[in-house]
């Protein structure tokens, strides 16, 4: 599945978890797992307990999402 596939959802970092694995709540106070997309490994963009995030999640696993972009 592509990247433009995935729907964008808006949240807050609320755990760091092992592996490079963080807990998300979303804006609709749902929690899922998300993980650093390969851009923001790339470029050493670093996210911490509550950063404001965009995350890309599957309609197929709305449990699991990848960590798109960090708001400033």
């Amino acid at each position: 599945m592509a990247k433009e596939d995935l729907a964008q959802l808006d949240g807050k970092v609320i755990d760091a978890l092992a592996g490079g694995i963080y807990k998300v709540q979303l804006d609709n106070t749902v929690e899922i797992s998300a993980k650093l997309c390969g851009k923001m490994r790339r470029f050493n963009i670093r996210v911490v307990v509550g950063d404001r995030v965009t995350v890309g999640v599957s309609p197929y696993d709305p449990t699991h999402g990848l960590i798109m972009y960090r708001h400033k």
